[in-house]
């Protein structure tokens, strides 16, 4: 491709204010960015409202020993180093006013990005087969408690495909609509929640929770790494849904903002996940990730819980797919960006089948994900991080007709269309992540190391890029000297 204008459905300015968004990966200008810091805390509580975080909870209960002051402690470490990573990256999307996808052409150079871009949209597929699976669960899960509908092959195809066709439904909304869902599902979601916390406070043996002896240090940290897995995998994505903001809004509150919201839900959940696997320990070795709260809630209770986890888990791979879509248009799939995000609801349904009816064990399958996940997306991380930093105190941060060239002429071109010393860093990081990484079928070389046994592949990973995209050369971007004295120029001209 070789274009000045890439991004094939450009929207007017009307149709990206509309309920259903049609804009794709151009930058947003000035005068559309009328969005509020403030509307980024339903998205990312929303964003958490998935049952699985009480499956990792009494994971940390079952499988790390680990009682319920270490769970609170690992529940609000992870959401903290998570989301304040999430929170951090998304300033660069009030500066570009595009997607995190979008914004990484000027890092990897506009040929480079499409290797990272690859790997980031192949783990979302993971990621919304996951809660495409999880969510079909608990449609099933209700069935069975109201209708008394057992579960069976041809239910579960049904029940997967019409969970996978309304996350592509309100995904493709955009995120005028998203951000209405959000909201709603936020005060339903915390409604109920409060419910079953008060039912587990009013009938949980607190004694045998408070008498559960401490586990080891190293089992904290490990299962930091495993519940902060999830937040990393947002950190690309965090800039898509700041985009909006204008270049005014405070960076420190887009943070506070983002930690709080998923903070709030994060922190809870996998808190009662861990107090119910007191009472419960085989909770964490369930066959699937949901049905067990029916035995553990009452029916009146288990039932309005569930249906409003169903509409969370939903939300959750609507803003996955949303983002999604994004990333396959900068990969070049010249779709606009609803038809894009269709490839990743089909990708999910057929996942999702080969999860729900062939995978042996859905919780290992999950964990497994959720390591490899993290290492993949934190490459990624050390690297934007440094090339972010270094632009704070530019005139241009980024050049939003730079961004949709995608030929010679391009700022972002760099050598042959790849940043070297972004390139360089990804790949070692990456493959350095890799061998201290160990799980059900991959076991890295590193990985009987300090790093390796603490669970802190991920971390080494994101260390390593950004020390070494610090160290290399610092990229020359084509013409970046004449572009940035023009704007000076004007700055001082008005």
């Amino acid at each position: 491709m070789d274009n000045a204008a890439e991004g094939a459905n450009v929207s007017s300015p009307e149709g990206a204010a509309g309920a259903i968004e049609t804009r794709g990966i151009e930058p947003v200008p000035d005068h559309e960015r009328h969005g509020r810091v403030r509307e980024l805390f339903p998205t990312w509580v929303a964003a958490n409202i998935s049952v699985l975080l009480l499956t990792m909870g009494a994971a940390l209960i079952v499988f790390n020993a680990l009682n319920f002051w270490q769970v609170l402690i690992v529940a609000a470490c992870a959401a903290l180093v998570s989301f304040g990573l999430v929170g951090v990256l998304s300033v660069s999307g009030k500066w570009g006013g595009a997607p995190g996808a979008m914004l990484s052409r000027a890092t990897f150079g506009v040929r480079g990005n499409l290797f990272p871009g690859a790997i980031l949209w192949v783990a979302r597929f993971g990621w919304e087969t996951i809660n495409a699976v999880t969510g079909a669960y608990a449609v099933l899960t209700v069935l069975d408690l109201v209708l008394g509908v057992k579960s069976n092959t041809a239910l579960i195809v049904v029940t997967l495909f019409v969970f996978v066709a309304s996350t592509f439904l309100v995904s493709g909304m955009g995120r005028k609509a998203l951000n209405v869902c959000n909201t709603w599902s936020t005060y339903l979601f915390g409604v109920f929640s409060v419910l079953v916390l008060g039912y587990l406070i009013a009938n949980i043996k607190w004694d045998e929770v408070f008498s559960k002896p401490a586990g080891t240090t190293a089992m904290m940290i490990a299962g930091i790494g495993t519940i902060a897995a999830g937040g990393i995998s947002w950190v690309p994505t965090g800039p898509d849904f700041a985009r909006y903001l204008p270049h005014a809004a405070s960076g420190k509150k887009i943070v506070g903002v983002t930690v709080s919201g998923a903070g709030l839900v994060m922190v809870p959940m996998v808190l009662m996940g861990g107090v119910m696997a007191v009472a419960t320990p085989e909770l964490a070795d369930a066959p699937d990730p949901v049905s067990f709260l029916g035995d553990i809630l009452p029916t009146w209770l288990a039932v309005p819980y569930l249906i409003t986890a169903i509409v969370g888990m939903l939300l959750i791979n609507s803003l996955s797919m949303y983002s999604a879509g994004f990333t396959a248009q900068t990969m070049g799939v010249k779709l606009p960006r609803a038809m894009a995000v269709s490839i990743n609801a089909a990708i999910s349904l057929i996942g999702g089948l080969l999860l729900m009816l062939v995978a042996k064990s859905f919780l290992s399958s999950f964990i497994t994900f959720l390591i490899l996940l993290a290492v993949s997306f934190s490459a990624w991380i050390g690297v934007y991080a440094v090339d972010m930093a270094r632009r704070r105190s530019r005139a241009v941060r980024y050049d939003a007709e730079a961004l949709m060239d995608t030929g010679r002429t391009s700022r972002y071109w760099y050598v042959g269309g790849y940043c070297w010393q972004a390139m360089t860093a990804w790949g070692v990081a990456l493959v350095a992540g890799l061998c201290f990484t160990k799980c059900d079928w991959f076991s890295g070389p590193l990985a009987s190391t300090f790093v390796g046994k603490y669970g802190l592949g991920w971390a080494a990973t994101i260390v390593i890029s950004a020390v070494m995209m610090a160290v290399l050369p610092v990229p020359r971007e084509n013409g970046a000297g004449r572009v940035e004295r023009a704007t000076e120029r004007e700055k001082v001209s008005a």
